[in-house]
Parts: C-alpha cells; sequence; structure tokens
C-alpha cells in the first residue's frame, strides 16, 4: 500500500482536477475530486489548501461554487515525498477518543443522578411509612 504523503496525494488530486476537466469539460469542484479519488471532503479540503499555498493548483471562485484548476504541476515535485498526509486523521482519532470520554462521563454521571434520585425516594419512602406508623 502507498504511504499518505502530500506528494503522493498532491499528484492523485491534480490527476483527478485533469480527469474531471476532461470528462465535464469545466473545472471541477472540491466535491467532485473527493468523490473522484475517495477521500473525505475534509481531507480533500486539507490537501488543497495546502496545494494551493505552494501555487500547484489554483482556486476560482464562481457563481455556482468554488472550481479548482491547476496553477503550474512542476511544483508537484518539490513537495516532500515523506512528510505524512495524516495529521488529519490524527486530529480526528483525537477528537473522537475524547468524544467518546464526554459520552462515558456523561454516562457516569446520568447513572449517579439515577442512583441518588432512587436513594432519595426510598428515604422518602422509609420516612413516610415511619410517619404512617406513629399515627
Amino acid at each position: 500500500m502507498e504511504k499518505k504523503t502530500l506528494y503522493n496525494e498532491g499528484h492523485l488530486f491534480v490527476a483527478a482536477i485533469r480527469v474531471l476537466e476532461r470528462r465535464h469539460g469545466a473545472p471541477p469542484t472540491l466535491e467532485q475530486i473527493s468523490e473522484l479519488v475517495h477521500f473525505s471532503t475534509e481531507q480533500t479540503g486539507l490537501i488543497s489548501r495546502r496545494l494551493r499555498d505552494a501555487g500547484i493548483v489554483e482556486q476560482v471562485e464562481g457563481a455556482y461554487g468554488d472550481r479548482w484548476g491547476i496553477a503550474d504541476h512542476l511544483k508537484l515535485e518539490d513537495l516532500p515525498r515523506d512528510m505524512d498526509v495524516t495529521q488529519l486523521d490524527t486530529a480526528l482519532k483525537k477528537f473522537q477518543s475524547e468524544r467518546n470520554k464526554l459520552a462515558q462521563k456523561v454516562e457516569s454521571i446520568k447513572g449517579l443522578q439515577a442512583q441518588k434520585r432512587k436513594d432519595l425516594f426510598a428515604g422518602l419512602e422509609k420516612k413516610l411509612k415511619q410517619d404512617l406508623s406513629k399515627d
């Protein structure tokens, strides 16, 4: 399996632009590129911003949304070949683990509240029975 690097992902992104331009006769949208290369929209957005900042692709704003074109494909060779693109994956995993921890904490608090409510009603019931037995 090919390692996820900005160099490899950049080549794939530029190739997708070329294929979609040929197929549709117009510059593609980010969603079309994402669908073609089977990346999430977030990952495609991250790659597109990095390539735009490097001057490889250009973003054209239009009335029907942003379109993407190739500015200078030769700059792809200047990209680092060993830099991972998995920063987004790492951030997503961190977010998911924090969300899971928060969900577990919420569940434990709900459990404690239910137990407190149960104990409170049991105490009230016991006190009520005591009061009734005195009469």
